[in-house]
């Protein structure tokens, strides 16, 4: 019972792709660093309500809170990026609508990385 394969997969060569557990826990790591990173988040957030723009800039360039902010935001780009990956794989049937969604996915996320950690940079060293 060593092979599961079909005899179809074992003439083709077809198998695992050998990604799907890197995939699996690279998801569930990001969840986990999400979590207290949101509640820190959050509560940075509400500590914040009421206060002025010169005091949110304040807040913002205090490195603790910078490298806070571009954890979480890291973080949480690369599992919006797997979850929507999975949801591509799984729904897209036309191989050509997958890739182009696929390629998509990975740079839209890309360009809001890149413009949201700017942002953020700006933010702590003034501009």
């Amino acid at each position: 019972m060593g092979d599961m394969r079909t005899p179809l997969g074992r003439v083709r060569g077809l198998g695992s792709a050998k990604s799907g557990t890197e995939h699996f826990w690279r998801i569930r790591l990001t969840a986990i660093a999400l979590a207290p990173l949101s509640l820190f988040v959050i509560g940075w957030v509400l500590s914040l309500r009421g206060s002025s723009l010169e005091e949110i800039r304040a807040s913002i360039a205090h490195p603790f809170v910078a490298l806070m902010l571009a954890l979480f935001l890291i973080a949480a780009l690369d599992h919006m990026r797997l979850g929507m990956q999975i949801i591509i794989e799984d729904y897209a049937h036309n191989e050509a609508n997958k890739l182009v969604l696929l390629i998509l996915n990975t740079f839209f996320t890309i360009a809001v990385g890149v413009l949201s950690i700017f942002a953020l940079l700006k933010l702590t060293f003034g501009g």
